[in-house]
């Protein structure tokens, strides 16, 4: 009887020392962030591009929110030029530049923006920068054979 004992006690201990490693083992690990580099979407690394080519080259007339300048330089906030159906048009002007009247989001605007000089790869950044910031989405990313496509 005594034996018995024993190995039902034993077993209790063998059980609660498995049960202690298994609560330890499931304890999240502690995960620090000073070496860990988040995976991007080839979207992301375009837009992360284009964010630094719109500080350089865009900032100056469309402003830090892409609100522009009422009456001088249209919104890219919101734009109802950034969409599907305006897309190789928006395309273009960035790639080309545009001189003439604009109606964007109901207003006209009648000012030049002058070609930039940027390569296709950097108009397909900006663009996907522009593209999905400020109210704007666009599902289809542009691509530089995209870009070099669309003609004057």
């Amino acid at each position: 009887m005594l034996s018995s004992k024993l190995y039902t006690h034993g077993n209790g201990l063998f059980i609660a020392f498995f049960f202690m490693l298994a609560l330890h083992a499931n304890k999240s690990p502690t995960i620090t962030t000073a070496h860990y580099t988040p995976i991007q979407s080839e979207l992301e690394k375009s837009m992360a591009r284009g964010a630094e080519i719109y500080t350089d080259y865009c900032i100056q007339c469309h402003l830090g929110k892409g609100e522009g300048v009422a009456g001088t330089y249209p919104p890219l906030a919101s734009s109802n030029w950034l969409t599907p159906e305006k897309r190789d048009q928006a395309i273009a002007v960035v790639k080309y530049g545009q001189q003439g009247e604009i109606m964007v989001n109901g207003v006209t605007y009648n000012g030049i923006m002058s070609n930039l000089g940027l390569y296709d790869d950097e108009v397909a950044d900006v663009m996907n920068y522009i593209m999905n910031n400020w109210g704007n989405t666009q599902k289809q990313m542009v691509t530089e054979a995209e870009v070099k496509a669309v003609k004057k």
